[in-house]
């Protein structure tokens, strides 16, 4: 694929601006497909790099995603480098704040239950800290929706707070106030 947007990929950078670069152009030359296919191929040598590009894209303009909600949830048991797993579960807080919203993105419940069965096990397996706090404020968001969640993100959130960062202690201890009101 020697797409210009295979080649912005490859020379761009980790840098915010170089990824805010990426993906202004794949808002503008509505390349969403092209982009979450890169992605959810983690064979890819630039997999990890379109994640952290779509996670732009989502957080700017999600409903351009909605079409590749599907793949996504079914990509998302697959990942397994840190560097695309951080960005993933941003797209999964974002999928389900606008999910729980009034006009945003309807999830369908196999979608849910996707999305909550992954970040369950980011919750519990070795993950990074960003990773685990953008799995625990999604699973909260959903938790408003299945109660069954509350109780299995506050007896998760206490079992493993004292063997976290101070990061992941903080996320956890508002969590868990909310849950407790």
């Amino acid at each position: 694929m020697n797409s210009e947007l295979t080649h912005k990929l490859e020379v761009g950078t980790a840098s915010k601006k170089s990824r805010v670069a990426i993906s202004n152009f794949v808002i503008r030359k509505d390349s969403v497909q092209e982009l979450s296919s890169i992605a959810f191929d983690t064979s890819n040598k630039l997999h990890v790099m379109a994640f952290w590009c779509l996670e732009l894209v989502c957080e700017k303009k999600l409903k351009l995603f909605t079409p590749y909600i599907d793949l996504f949830c079914e990509t998302l048991r697959k990942l397994t480098n840190d560097s695309s797993i951080r960005p993933a579960t941003k797209i999964c807080y974002f999928l389900t704040k606008s999910n729980h919203r009034k006009n945003g993105i309807s999830l369908t419940q196999e979608q849910e239950h996707q999305i909550i069965e992954a970040l369950i096990d980011r919750l519990i397996q070795e993950e990074k800290v960003a990773a685990k706090v953008y799995a625990m404020k999604a699973l909260y968001v959903l938790g408003k929706k299945y109660d069954w969640i509350n109780d299995e993100l506050k007896l998760i959130l206490t079992q493993d707070y004292p063997n976290h960062s101070i990061a992941y202690q903080s996320c956890s201890k508002k969590i868990l106030k909310k849950l407790s009101q």
